[in-house]
């Protein structure tokens, strides 16, 4: 009879044993999918003018090892990008949101760890006499002082801990897309500024020539007052200027609206007003950056990294569902010393103890555990399918950013030649028209091609600097703000 049940016991320990192991293989987290991209970015985003030590590592940077305040140099902009990292409403919401989830990773935590609790207890009780044996009213009281063990689950098939390594991936999902926040914030902001600042450009040209305009009105009036042009050239000079100033009004909306939108993402819009007019500089406003390998975006982009987070968490939550399957073993219990008087606590024979081991043992649900388990597949299908799709998208981010600057570096010189020959045929008409040669009206066309010739170069060369910011943004730059850089604020 000992023999057969020494026999069960360690076929019991057997089985025990392989079970541990095989909750223990399982529980390895599953290494992401492969790269959903190609190998190198496409061809049209190499740019053929750029020398090829250009690419080197002394000469650029890599985005994700260059601060926000190493890659944007102007002053201005650096300030207003450090004013909405801490002003910014969706940032203060994302920051949040990690603490909630940091949260919820200690409760979670806590599972794992035996909760152990003091207890201390007084009860005096009077039982009448009709209830009583002997037939008189009984007066009685208890004491007693103990430390207990509430239910604890011995975490045999990883359930607990599985549960705990899906909180704990939560969380850093939700820190990474906080990064991602932060790095969309710096990219909005650093657009919006260089927004303001094309418009305030186009606004200075629009009113020096609102001005120029202006000038002719007056000596062609004063011609015309003399006889020596027609009504149709005065109304053609006078067409011109309120085309200009048409032109002066629309772009002062959009100045307005750009400020208001800018205003919004830093948290406060007083300064906009103030900004300075220059012509923004296209050779000291970025460092040059390399895009590297598209594999590169796996530990430079936030957004990629909060999707594999969120990837693991879908992981780890179908091991807990597996493991659901599986008895449950629960330790409850408490030491201590109880007595009917006060002072009795603490003398020989008081002790007290309790303890009850529980074993809870799935048989019949109703399918719920199985449709639990499906329903943590399907999410980790759909957590992979989402993890391929970040990675696709920023993939097509960075390559549709190197393609910008590479095409729109090309425009810009075209866009320089065209004024440099728009301002020659302004010119040349102006001598025609003053020789007699020609009407007023090839002048007219000259002054509104040259006019609109200015107001692209700007918006084009603004383009060019906005597909720096871009890439920037794209390969993960700003994500992270080093505590050296916060030091010297």
């Amino acid at each position: 009879m000992r023999g057969d049940l020494q026999g069960a016991r360690r076929q019991f320990f057997a089985v025990l044993a392989a079970t541990l192991l095989s909750g223990c293989i399982s529980s390895a987290p599953p290494a992401p999918p492969p790269l959903p991209v190609q190998a190198a970015w496409p061809a049209d985003t190499a740019d053929p003018n750029a020398p090829q030590a250009a690419e080197t590592p002394q000469e650029t940077a890599a985005a994700a090892d260059l601060p926000w305040r190493g890659f944007f140099t102007d002053p201005r902009l650096q300030s207003l990008i450090e004013k909405a990292l801490d002003n910014n409403r969706d940032l203060r919401a994302a920051v949040s949101r990690v603490e909630q989830a940091r949260a919820a990773y200690g409760i979670q935590r806590s599972a794992l760890f035996p909760q152990i609790e003091g207890d201390a207890q007084a009860t005096r009780s009077r039982v009448p006499g009709d209830l009583n044996l002997t037939g008189r009213p009984v007066t009685a009281s208890t004491y007693g002082l103990s430390v207990g063990l509430t239910t604890w689950e011995l975490d045999l098939w990883g359930r607990v801990r599985s549960l705990k390594d899906a909180a704990l991936q939560d969380f850093l999902a939700t820190r990474a897309a906080q990064s991602a926040i932060r790095v969309s914030l710096i990219g909005q902001v650093a657009n919006g500024y260089l927004g303001l600042r094309e418009l305030d450009e186009r606004i200075a040209l629009a009113d020096r020539t609102v001005a120029s305009r202006q000038e002719s009105l007056r000596i062609f009036t004063r011609r015309y007052e003399v006889g020596s042009i027609s009504k149709l050239d005065l109304t053609q000079v006078d067409t011109l200027l309120r085309q200009a100033q048409a032109l002066r009004v629309q772009l002062a909306q959009s100045r307005a609206n750009q400020a208001h939108a800018l205003g919004l993402l830093v948290g406060s819009a007083d300064e906009l007003e103030a900004l300075p007019v220059p012509a923004q500089s296209d050779d000291a406003v970025f460092r040059p950056l390399r895009a590297g390998l598209p594999a590169d975006l796996l530990v430079s982009r936030p957004d990629i990294a909060a999707a594999e987070h969120t990837l693991q968490a879908a992981h780890a939550n179908v091991r807990a569902a597996r493991a659901a399957f599986f008895p449950r073993i629960a330790l409850t219990g408490d030491f201590g010393t109880a007595s009917a008087e006060l002072d009795g606590l603490f003398k020989h024979g008081s002790r007290a103890w309790s303890f009850t081991p529980t074993l809870a043992l799935p048989l019949f649900d109703g399918g719920q555990r199985g449709a639990n388990l499906d329903l943590a597949r399907a999410r980790a299908n759909e957590a992979v399918a989402d993890y391929e799709k970040t990675i696709q998208t920023a993939f097509r981010e960075v390559a549709d950013a190197l393609s910008d600057r590479r095409w729109l570096a090309e425009q810009v010189g075209i866009q320089r030649a065209t004024l440099e020959v728009q301002t020659e045929r302004a010119r040349l008409a102006q001598l025609r028209y003053d020789s007699g040669a020609a009407a007023y009206l090839e002048v007219l066309d000259a002054q509104r091609d040259l006019l609109d010739a200015q107001q692209q170069l700007v918006q084009v060369r603004r383009g060019l600097l906005s597909s720096n910011v871009t890439l920037y943004a794209a390969l993960g730059g700003g994500a992270i703000d080093p505590p050296a850089q916060s030091d010297s604020r």
